[in-house]
């Protein structure tokens, strides 16, 4: 048996589902479990379920059998209680089943605990993402992430691995004691290859945070496309952009952020819009944690397009989880366009079911819409840069040159403890130097 540090090591491989995954011919059986609270919503846990039955099939998956089950408490050796264990057991015998996925975060002990139960394998809904991740990733950028995602996921579920046995057994003079075990091998090896991937991520950051402040010294306005998974953003970023992304009907079909030049109306206005990895409920932490690469490409727009699949039954709940999401990455300064996406396959009644504003209905398919949505775009801009004062003392006055680098200073002034600067700026630019900003009480100062 390979060691759990090598299993990792190949990132573009999934490592839950079989290594053919959607290529090979014979697909693996698999029964779904839906596991939440009794002071949880039910509809929300039977939405979950479809939800992971989608993704296991997007795996490569058969499913063969699904079932839920609604707890007081989570019981901690096996998630789910004792009597539902046997039950899935027979389940699985009745319908020969390979694999149990668990739409719930499992511990290490858990899984361990329902494989021995079950004789067969165990994964749970965040190992299924990953898989997926593994499966679409073919940038080198892209396997680091997932290689990192999965190594941090890996590492927290190591338990009672190689049986408790020893790499090295002493006896004679400084060779005694237990010496160090296979299992805390494989965790100094992880760690190790984990600083690695954050070394070489971090060179990956800084390449794209100079073609960043390239575009904002240009005064080039950014758009960044976000919106829950397989809500079609990049058939919209290929729209608008004419451009040829990969964009399939399935769930996590772009992982790589791409960004592409638009071109808007109103005197010829240029921006450029990015396309970044879909969010979902249940996002496991290991992949924010990963792919904050990834995620900086939106952090640093000017503008956020939020796609939402109107045709989808679950639309609400989507965009609450988007919702979220942005206020857990601090988004919700941003301006934000929602763009209801798929007006062709949504009923018209739709349209006035929702309330969120300013918003465009489209079809990414058929192209209605979007040259409103690129009306809108451009007024967006527009209302985006005001010029505003900024004051630097003299002993930061070597900062001046870090702002020219991210936008224009239209002029200084020198004052008797500093400089005076005017610059154009956007409400991004103005969180990063607010410290700046001239008050009246500086004004009195200066």
């Amino acid at each position: 048996m390979a060691p759990a540090w090598n299993r990792t090591k190949e990132a573009a491989r999934p490592v839950g589902l079989k290594s053919d995954g959607l290529r090979g011919s014979s697909k693996e059986r698999v029964v779904v479990i839906g596991v939440g609270l009794k002071t949880e919503s039910f509809v929300e846990l039977k939405e979950s379920l479809c939800e992971l039955e989608e993704l296991a099939s997007a795996a490569g998956a058969e499913i063969v059998g699904s079932i839920t089950q609604c707890l007081t408490q989570y019981n901690p050796a096996t998630l789910i209680g004792t009597g539902k264990v046997e039950e899935i057991k027979n389940m699985i015998s009745e319908a020969q089943a390979s694999l149990v996925i668990v739409d719930h975060q499992l511990s290490g002990v858990q899984a361990r605990n329902l494989e021995r139960e079950w004789g067969v394998r165990v994964l749970d809904r965040s190992q299924v993402i990953l898989d997926i991740f593994a499966m679409r990733a073919h940038t080198h950028e892209g396997k680091l992430q997932v290689e990192l995602a999965q190594m941090l996921d890996q590492l927290p579920r190591m338990v009672d691995a190689w049986m408790g046995s020893l790499s090295r057994q002493g006896g004679g003079i400084g060779t005694r004691g237990p010496g160090e075990t296979a299992l805390e091998m494989d965790r100094r090896r992880i760690r190790d290859r984990m600083k690695l991937i954050r070394k070489q991520l971090e060179t990956v950051r800084k390449h794209r945070s100079q073609h960043r402040a390239s575009r904002k010294r240009a005064k080039v306005p950014s758009f960044a496309i976000i919106g829950y998974t397989n809500s079609g953003k990049s058939t919209l970023l290929n729209l608008l952009t004419q451009s040829q992304v990969y964009a399939e009907n399935q769930l996590f079909a772009t992982l790589d952020p791409t960004t592409r030049k638009v071109y808007l109306p109103d005197g010829n206005m240029n921006a450029v819009l990015t396309d970044t990895v879909g969010f979902i409920r249940k996002l496991p932490p290991n992949l924010i944690e990963a792919f904050k690469a990834t995620l900086e490409e939106s952090a640093e727009a000017d503008i956020l397009l939020h796609v939402v699949d109107l045709s989808n039954p679950s639309m609400l709940r989507q965009m609450e989880v988007v919702e979220q999401l942005i206020k857990e990455f601090h988004w919700d300064s941003k301006p934000v366009i929602t763009v209801f996406n798929k007006i062709d396959s949504a009923p018209f009644e739709k349209q006035f079911q929702v309330r969120a504003f300013p918003r465009v209905f489209v079809s990414a398919k058929t192209g209605e819409g979007i040259d409103r949505l690129k009306r809108v775009m451009a007024e967006a801009i527009q209302a985006l840069y005001q010029e505003v004062e900024l004051f630097f003392p003299k002993a930061e006055e070597h900062r001046i040159f870090e702002l020219g680098r991210e936008t224009q200073i239209t002029r200084r002034e020198s004052a008797t403890q500093g400089t005076v600067c005017y610059a154009h700026m956007t409400p991004t630019l103005l969180s990063r130097w607010k410290n700046y900003l001239v008050s009246e009480e500086s004004v009195e100062r200066i």
